[in-house]
């Protein structure tokens, strides 16, 4: 622990304890050498410097503090004093995979991250260096985090709100949505100066510092936020085919059926053609076409090939912010309080990661340069891109899983915890907020029970209640729309397949012993109706794999003219 600040040589203060000029605790130690040519050029950009009162700084060395008199002489220079945060806080117990979200039996607390003692007097310029943690997990680091949210809390703590500059040194980026690229006024080598909007800084740091406690409360006043409508929208995206285009327009009944009247905002590639444009756009959608963003770490044709466009979410600088919404989930309750959260707003996954498929995010063509410029550098650890976000956004804040909740059981879920979801998901009123499909999606099964119990691979994404509730939603659907949910001739003979092979494996469950009566199944959109027919080949390989050769007979629905926008 270091000690008070004390005067020494009049206009210079420095703490008695050493650590830090890089003695006692590794895990502070910053190796970062220092361009001085270039930070003479970074603090030639702070405007006012002549009246600057004094400068703060942690971190660094006594050679280092001497350059620093040197370069910015006749202020008070305040080595600044920080206790270290405690041996066991883990980057796990920040951001643990659980937490008592109910606070039934326990209240969950976060670890203490103490804040730097004050100076005494008013600081213009707070500058530190960060370390860089071994084994190349720098975004993850437990005293790298302290330091930035040290820093932070310091500029904050003055009582008037004038400017307060803070100076990183350190070979990668600040934590992007702590100190926003927006707030940057240099950067050059090591170097990364920012001018903090301190308002917006002291609404962040009122967050917990980690995952460990919820952002947002699950019991309490109804949750409520006025915002304002015309910079704010739901926003998903299609980075492939149609398949997602049923699901979409269901997205965007749900919103409409939970009273929110903000945007909808869809974005598209080329791929897509009219018809199916048409019936998003008369869902509600507003569409935006983009050019697609490739995967660099893909193989060719994979799933996950082209889903980095979701980066084309910061692009929509028309709007403040933005609440990301996969294709594959129904809103059951409003959560257009999620508006008044700060970026990235998100349930946890699993480890210490979070879950990008309802997440807030604050639209900003840099952050985008940020996503874009580090694309051939981040691994993601699941292949898609909320694990590259994952590597970027470190800093995220929970809020319960109730607002983004998986239709899936844990192979570890008890007996009691499963009749609890299944409860959950059928709830009336609604206890969910968001209820999100994993495994088949409900429109490509038949509406008579979850397709996924026709394989055993899928049992854990399946639940006939879950999936009830989303046809419930369809059925809200103007007939206009439901045709968009039709099932193509291909799509029947799998699940007649799928459901023959369960019948086979004689599973348990005797969902392959129900009568399918889904009236879809008489309706044919495609050019080759007979399913039964293709059913008698399944598994050779022919003219009817082509896709091209499915084409929907309805044309385009009428509908407002489509939306000229492009993003590129």
């Amino acid at each position: 622990m270091a000690t008070s600040p004390r005067a020494l040589e009049g206009r210079h203060r420095f703490p008695a304890s050493m650590w830090i000029w890089g003695g006692s605790d590794p895990r502070y130690t910053s190796d970062v050498d220092i361009n001085w040519d270039d930070m003479l050029q970074i603090t030639e950009k702070l405007t006012g410097k002549n009246e600057f009162q004094g400068v703060g700084l942690l971190n660094f060395n006594k050679t280092e503090l001497d350059h620093w008199e040197q370069l910015i002489p006749n202020v008070t220079h305040v080595v600044l004093d920080l206790e270290y945060a405690a041996e066991n806080v883990t980057w796990e117990s920040l951001y643990p995979e659980w937490i008592e979200e109910e606070e039934g039996t326990q209240v969950p607390i976060c670890p203490s991250l103490p804040s730097v003692r004050s100076p005494g007097i008013r600081l213009n310029l707070i500058a530190l260096k960060l370390p860089h943690a071994n084994g190349g997990n720098w975004s993850r680091d437990v005293a790298r985090l302290h330091l930035q949210l040290a820093a932070a809390r310091l500029a904050t703590s003055f009582k008037s709100n004038y400017p307060v500059y803070v100076l990183f040194i350190t070979k990668f980026f600040p934590i992007p949505n702590l100190f926003t690229c927006k707030e940057l006024v240099r950067h050059e080598g090591n170097l990364w100066l920012y001018r903090p909007n301190l308002t917006v800084l002291r609404q962040k740091l009122l967050l917990p510092v980690g995952s460990c406690e919820l952002s947002l409360p699950l019991r309490g006043k109804e949750l409520i936020y006025a915002g304002s409508a015309r910079t704010e929208a739901y926003v998903t995206i299609l980075h492939s085919a149609h398949v997602y285009v049923c699901g979409a327009i269901a997205a965007a009944q749900s919103i409409r059926m939970s009273g929110s009247t903000r945007d909808l905002v869809i974005l598209v590639d080329e791929t897509l053609g009219e018809y199916h444009r048409s019936g998003l756009e008369a869902a509600g959608w507003k569409i935006r076409t983009i050019q697609r963003i490739r995967n660099p770490k893909a193989e060719k044709d994979a799933y996950n090939e082209w889903n980095y466009s979701k980066f084309r979410l910061w692009q929509l600088t028309d709007y403040d912010k933005i609440i990301f919404i996969d294709a594959d989930l129904i809103i059951l309750r409003n959560i257009d309080f999620l508006f008044g959260m700060l970026e990235i707003t998100a349930t946890g996954n699993d480890a210490t990661v979070f879950n990008s498929g309802v997440m807030v995010v604050e639209p900003s063509n840099c952050t985008f340069k940020l996503l874009m410029d580090h694309i051939d550098e981040f691994e993601s650890y699941n292949g898609g891109d909320q694990g590259y976000l994952n590597e970027i956004f470190t800093w995220w804040h929970r809020i319960p899983r109730r607002m983004n909740f998986l239709k899936h059981f844990w192979v570890g879920d008890e007996e009691e915890k499963k009749k609890m979801k299944t409860l959950l998901f059928g709830a009336e009123p609604p206890v969910l907020y968001v209820l999100h499909y994993l495994g088949m999606k409900p429109w490509l099964c038949f509406r008579d029970y979850d397709c996924n119990w026709n394989d055993d691979i899928f049992h854990e994404f399946a639940s006939d209640v879950a999936h009830e509730r989303w046809w419930k939603v369809h059925d809200a659907m103007p007939k206009l729309l439901q045709q968009f949910c039709m099932l193509k001739s291909k799509q029947k003979a799998k699940l007649e397949w799928d459901r023959r092979q369960a019948e086979i494996s004689n599973y348990s469950d005797g969902h392959w012993r129900i009568e399918v009566k889904d009236k879809r199944l008489k309706k044919c959109i495609d050019k080759l109706c007979s399913w039964k027919n293709m059913l008698k080949h399944w598994g050779e390989t022919n003219w009817t794999d082509d896709e091209s050769y499915y084409t929907p007979t309805p044309p385009a629905i009428a509908t407002i003219p489509f939306s000229s926008v492009t993003l590129i």
